[in-house]
């Protein structure tokens, strides 16, 4: 082998090993990837239209999730599963589900408009029917995230209203149809709550899906 062809093997394997360490470290105390489920129907489409199931996606570990965010977090009395859902309570908040509509101390949050496009298709978890569901773009905070209606449907989840304890969180599913958040599982400590949903970096069809890759979550 020529010396500089040896020199630019080394160099690149260095560079490699040297590459993997930081993102090694980088993953261990600031970020984290994963592929998302695609064996469990409820938690599927508790997350659609935002997320679905086979996503590849990062979450940002040790930060200090608020109102607003989309979290990842272990699941109440099941720490080996995790869960996804939007902080809409914290500790003193009363939240009140009703029709679909999010309340929090007596207030509500607007539609901004519908999404491109306005439906959806997901699979019934409790039927295992393919079913369109609506989409519209909710403004929560400094959120502007998807959410699915309960529009059209008569079967639906049924109003309730919550007092959230402090150092709690209430976390609500994007899919207002079919959650799966804190009117389940329970209120979710703060402390237990440390990664916050960032991106998208592929969905389950991969990177040719141009329209779910190398999203920003809100």
């Amino acid at each position: 082998m020529l010396p500089g062809v040896r020199s630019l093997v080394r160099f690149l394997i260095w560079t490699a090993v040297i590459l993997g360490l930081f993102l090694g470290v980088l993953r261990a105390v600031a970020i984290r990837w994963l592929w998302l489920p695609t064996d469990d129907p409820v938690f599927e489409a508790s997350i659609s239209p935002t997320l679905a199931g086979g996503d590849l996606i990062v979450t940002a570990r040790v930060t200090h999730p608020v109102f607003g965010d989309l979290v990842l977090c272990p699941e109440p009395g099941a720490p080996e599963r995790y869960i996804i859902g939007r902080i809409v309570g914290e500790g003193g908040d009363s939240v009140r589900l009703e029709n679909g509509q999010v309340f929090v101390n007596g207030k509500g949050f607007r539609s901004e408009r519908g999404c491109d496009p306005n439906t959806f298709t997901l699979q019934d978890p409790n039927s295992d029917e393919e079913i369109e569901q609506i989409c519209h773009w909710e403004a929560l905070a400094n959120h502007l995230h998807m959410t699915g209606s309960v529009g059209g449907f008569k079967v639906r989840p049924e109003d309730r209203e919550f007092d959230v304890e402090e150092g709690t969180f209430f976390l609500l599913s994007d899919n207002r149809l079919f959650p799966y958040d804190s009117r389940d599982y329970g209120l979710v400590e703060v402390k237990s709550c440390k990664e916050t949903v960032v991106a998208r970096i592929v969905s389950a069809e991969g990177w040719m899906d141009v329209d779910r890759r190398l999203d920003y979550i809100q």
